[in-house]
């Protein structure tokens, strides 16, 4: 009787709702929170997540290799990667599907502090610094023929991720992997004026950088969709209030309150994709030829088996 009694008051709904209101979803970033993670930080900041039902957990992960393989293996609904690694999942026949784009630019660049590098044709007979084999190799053997140089006429030097330090001890030239909202501001305010150059200005297909995946027997899941419309939300947020949001975001992680991080903060802004569910299947189709083309994965997959758009 008393449950009845509820029920006839309209409590019964409104206990369904509060249920619903907290349903878990987990998210695994690519690494440590930074300023590429902003939209959903502030998503968080405004409640977005919280007003479409959802009580996102989100984790740095110990590895960034870890993030998409425990969405693989159906252990967290959601993970940030990266477009380019995308298609080596896809190749390898790992079940992940992009559900959404966080940055939807190419970060990646070929910097150098020398200034008489005009161009990438001016970096022949130059050492080249880079962290990742592969890609980056292929990045640059692209960027280079764009200009009529061959990619045997540089010397690559594997600097283990210090791109930086690298290049400001001389050890090499130039290097390859600097993001151009991290790394070069990081030059700049260590007093230097690096040149830099984008990949994609330079015949390398343009992709999306950040990438939102989740595992393709979850694809059809709701709570997907109203993460990416919270996603749209904050993304919407943070434009219109970027010092507010950065003052936020401050406050709430002191420990990560330094002039870089401001200033990536503020760097990042229009990078960011307006639209997070929104694909751009011939851009995944471009870069998975690309990637072909360099054999860097073993077939052409079609893009319907590893991304799509959740209208």
């Amino acid at each position: 009787m008393f449950k009845k009694s509820l029920c006839g008051l309209l409590f019964c709904s409104a206990i369904t709702s509060t249920v619903q209101a907290s349903e878990p979803l987990t998210l695994v970033l690519d690494w440590y929170i930074n300023p590429d993670h902003a939209p959903i930080l502030v998503a968080q900041q405004i409640g977005a997540f919280k007003a479409a039902g959802l009580d996102v957990k989100i984790v740095a992960p110990s590895d960034p290799a870890l993030p998409p393989r425990l969405v693989a293996a159906k252990q967290a609904d959601l993970a940030i990667t990266y477009q380019p690694q995308l298609h080596f999942f896809a190749d390898q026949g790992l079940p992940l599907m992009r559900v959404g784009t966080l940055i939807d630019s190419p970060l990646n660049t070929v910097m150098t502090l020398d200034k008489n590098v005009t161009s990438p044709a001016d970096l022949k007979g130059k050492k080249i610094g880079y962290s990742v084999s592969g890609i980056e190799q292929a990045t640059l053997a692209t960027m280079l023929n764009h200009q009529n140089v061959k990619a045997d006429r540089v010397k690559l030097v594997n600097v283990n991720f210090q791109l930086t330090s690298a290049l400001m001890t001389g050890q090499v030239d130039a290097v390859i992997g600097g993001f151009r909202n991290i790394e070069a501001l990081e030059l700049k305010q260590r007093g230097k004026d690096p040149v830099v150059f984008n990949v994609e200005d330079y015949g390398v297909p343009a992709y999306d950088e950040l990438i939102i995946v989740a595992n393709r027997d979850k694809v059809g899941d709701p709570k997907i969709r109203k993460f990416l419309a919270a996603l749209k939300e904050g993304s919407a947020w943070l434009r219109a209030h970027p010092q507010e949001s950065w003052n936020k975001f401050a406050s709430d992680r002191p420990e990560l309150n330094t002039p870089l991080n401001k200033a990536a903060w503020l760097k990042t802004l229009p990078l960011f994709a307006r639209d997070p569910a929104h694909l751009d299947k011939p851009r995944y189709q471009a870069y998975e030829q690309f990637m072909f083309d360099h054999q860097l994965i073993n077939k052409i997959t079609p893009v319907e088996a590893y991304a799509t758009e959740l209208n």
